[in-house]
């Protein structure tokens, strides 16, 4: 039985556009078996909240009874997708690709079911195919159309160059959506160049074309730039419960409706009751206290959840040191603390860690350290080293 209130929910809950909208409603409402194609590039080893908004998508037209093709760009990755790049990335070496997806299914099986998709490589055909399928699918697009998408432009005026890899990209996975017979495609709204692509490939090569459906953007913690690993402000789906809730807690005050409604399994009734409480005047704190819970328990349980604010509140209300913490073993004697700070991977760099220190960011067991190149004597029982607002790790000897 077709149900059109989760047609309607699948077509609009987090989504930018889609395209064809008529063309795909009507599809949902016949009752026939889709394929749904989602891409991703394994150009680092995690997945986060970002990944997870189109992911959750995915899971939502499988459980309307369609096949959902994950297709994994083992090969595409090594060229890197420009989208919404200042400059080319740096190439990836097939070591790098097949470490990053380690843990790419893995993360992936904690929202769509992997038992039940169909998984993909795009090396099995890129791998295999020769010059004379290139130059086909060359032919599917063209340099202006590349060209004028905002990206480029965008570096082509500031004189940055654009290697011709970079411009094959979007061919590249518009041949995927034809190779794997996509009847649409789901992706970001950065994306949306790529997803057109397919369908100017697949109607090339004779095919019906895709209808595509893109999702809204996840800012990251820092509340401005979408979330990202290179950025540093993205909440890894695997990530402990505590650091997942006490990143969850950083998120600007502004974005807790979004992410209620791109994370979370709420329903429209329980956001306009948040929306509600907000505009009442409650602590935004305590709201995404239990916006923090809610995700947890997705990616951990109800338990994790409970623990982890349970651990918050201790840390970062009360001003507790954490249950557990790592630790660095150093050599006996005396270490400066920016060498500590350094030599423990706290810090990206010395400049890094001067500046936080600089920044009153450092503390030695709850006192605040301001003082880089001051000796620390290192001994058997240790010290706490607090870096940040989040970061503990107890410093002692071998």
């Amino acid at each position: 039985m077709i149900n059109s209130q989760k047609i309607k929910e699948i077509l609009e809950r987090g989504v930018e556009d889609v395209i064809v909208k008529e063309h795909l409603e009507k599809a949902l409402k016949s009752g026939k078996q889709l394929r749904v194609k989602f891409g991703i590039d394994p150009t680092a080893p995690d997945i986060h909240l970002g990944h997870a908004v189109p992911l959750r998508k995915l899971r939502a037209f499988q459980e309307l009874g369609h096949r959902i093709i994950l297709l994994i760009g083992d090969f595409t990755a090594k060229i890197g997708d420009p989208s919404g790049r200042g400059e080319a990335r740096k190439p990836l070496g097939e070591e790098d690709v097949k470490k990053n997806m380690g843990g790419y299914l893995e993360q992936a099986g904690k929202i769509i079911d992997l038992k039940k998709a169909e998984i993909v490589y795009n090396s099995s055909w890129f791998a295999k195919e020769g010059l004379r399928e290139l130059i086909e699918l060359s032919s599917a697009g063209s340099i202006q159309q590349v060209l004028r998408r905002a990206d480029f432009s965008k570096r082509l005026n500031e004189g940055n160059d654009i290697t011709l890899l970079e411009m094959l990209y979007p061919l590249f996975q518009g041949y995927d959506s034809l190779k794997v017979k996509a009847d649409m495609e789901i992706g970001g709204t950065d994306q949306l160049f790529n997803l057109l692509m397919g369908r100017r490939v697949q109607r090339h090569y004779k095919m019906p074309e895709q209808d595509i459906l893109t999702t809204q953007l996840l800012e990251g913690t820092d509340g401005v730039k979408k979330m990202s690993k290179s950025v540093g402000n993205y909440i890894g789906i695997s990530e402990k419960p505590d650091d997942m809730f006490s990143k969850t807690m950083s998120i600007k005050d502004d974005l807790i409706l979004k992410y209620f409604w791109l994370c979370t399994n709420v329903t429209q009734d329980e956001l306009d009751e948040y929306q509600r409480r907000i505009e009442k005047g409650a602590n935004p704190r305590d709201i995404k206290m239990e916006l923090g819970k809610k995700i947890v328990t997705l990616y951990h349980s109800a338990d994790d959840a409970k623990n982890a604010a349970l651990e918050f509140e201790k840390v970062f209300s009360k001003k507790e040191l954490p249950t557990e913490m790592s630790e660095y073993l150093a050599p006996a004697g005396e270490m400066t603390l920016l060498d500590i700070i350094v030599n423990a991977k706290l810090a990206k760099s010395k400049s890094d860690a001067r500046r936080t220190i600089s920044q009153k960011g450092v503390k030695i067991d709850s006192q605040v350290a301001d003082d880089a190149l001051a000796p620390i004597k290192i001994t058997q029982a240790g010290i706490v080293l607090q870096y940040g607002k989040k970061t503990f790790v107890r410093v002692k000897t071998k």
